[in-house]
């Protein structure tokens, strides 16, 4: 529902209301100066009051004090209780309401207090005069009481706004940064995807240019090794697509939650293999070990083994040079796996260097540290480089966030 406001930004229903409220004390006021002490002078008073009371949402304070003071003003004269004086319990009303600090209406309620002692005692005693001066300040306490209940329902409401629009900018700002979380994951597996699946076909490619003269039938090898590898990137790129188009609203904070179930994806360990076995066509002379029995791992975290191997496969490529030696080693123990990947450096160089993707090391570090693990990477004393991973295995591996 839209609200209609005024040029000064109150709403249009307020603004109504309170020259409706004044407009009535000012025609009320208009009595005294034909039946009630004062004449005129107290009609003026009235007036004033009444005019007072269209600043007492804005200005609840300053109306109650202008209104406290004519009503003063009434008492020195000795006209005593008219019926305009409801502006001062309007005015009493709005304070507390309104009123910024709640010690302004408890301030407003005590000179009230006065104002009742004061208009008893100048009130025609048909009946005794403590028997008025209760009569008023039970209209007055009631008046004060009602007020204070509409303050407290009215701070409860506005704390419940605050809160919902404080909630409400909270959660805006966690979908940015899991839009960007999300962003920097997809940058991520593309580039493991794309570089790594690059820096083989460019070898190969370089190869196939090389020997296409000299070996035809091995220059036709290394043109297969390059559809190969573009037909397998093509198929992790599409994986990677489906995960994320699974993503639903129980995936996390994250958006990606894979099930354990092996028959709803494909174990990234189980690929191994074929990947030694890529490598080793584009080049390299790998020896593969396995040690222990292969437990049952978190999807995130037979990722982030498949991608450590990966990275570390192509880094020897791109730095050891083809026909270099490189030993895996998996080792599995009942507290971690550890994944040690380690090259010889005695490579021939590439026809044409493959250009880096900037982000290897880096990337595997912190892969390793969603887990808990370390990374070590470095050159060996006697040639070439290593690079050493322990991973921790987790309590539960039922269902787990893929690490970025």
């Amino acid at each position: 529902m839209t609200v209609r406001r005024t040029m000064f930004g109150r709403p249009l229903r307020g603004v109504a209301f309170d020259v409706a409220v004044s407009a009535l004390v000012a025609l009320v006021s208009l009595t005294a100066a034909v039946n009630q002490p004062g004449g005129w002078a107290a009609t003026l008073v009235g007036v004033a009051m009444a005019s007072a009371l269209l600043f007492r949402r804005t200005h609840p304070s300053a109306v109650t004090v202008v209104v406290a003071a004519l009503a003063l003003v009434q008492v020195i004269a000795g006209w005593g209780p008219l019926v305009y004086d409801v502006a001062v319990l309007i005015a009493l009303y709005s304070v507390v309401k309104y009123g910024e600090r709640l010690r302004d209406g408890v301030v407003a309620g005590a000179v009230a207090a006065v104002g009742v002692l004061l208009a008893a005692a100048q009130t025609p005693h048909v009946v005794q005069w403590w028997i008025t001066a209760l009569w008023y300040a039970l209209v007055t306490g009631a008046v004060w009481l009602v007020a204070l209940n509409v303050r407290t329902r009215r701070l409860y409401v506005l704390s419940l706004e605050e809160r919902a629009t404080t909630l409400e900018r909270e959660r805006e700002a966690e979908s940015r940064a899991a839009v960007a979380e999300e962003r920097t994951r997809i940058a991520r597996e593309l580039h493991d995807v794309v570089a790594h699946s690059m820096a083989v076909m460019i070898v190969q490619a370089d190869g196939a240019r090389f020997m296409l003269d000299r070996d035809p039938a091995q220059a036709r090898t290394a043109v297969k090794v390059v559809a190969d590898t573009g037909r397998q990137a093509l198929e992790e790129m599409r994986r990677l697509v489906g995960v994320l188009r699974d993503a639903g609203p129980g995936s996390g904070a994250d958006g990606l939650v894979v099930a354990a179930d092996p028959e709803h994806r494909r174990l990234a360990l189980a690929e191994l293999p074929d990947l030694l076995t890529r490598f080793g066509d584009a080049g390299l002379r790998i020896r593969s070990t396995v040690t222990g029995a292969p437990p049952a791992l978190p999807p995130g975290l037979e990722l982030t083994v498949y991608r450590v191997v990966q990275e570390a496969l192509t880094n020897a490529l791109k730095h050891a040079g083809v026909g270099a030696g490189v030993e895996v080693c998996l080792a599995y123990t009942t507290e971690a796996v550890v994944v040690r990947v380690v090259d010889n450096g005695q490579g021939r160089p590439l026809v044409s260097p493959t250009p880096s993707g900037g982000h290897g090391l880096l990337g595997m570090r912190e892969r390793v540290t969603v887990y808990d693990g370390s990374l070590t990477a470095g050159p060996r004393p006697v040639g070439g480089w290593q690079v050493e991973v322990r991973l921790p295995l987790p309590s539960d591996p039922a269902t787990e966030v893929i690490a970025a």
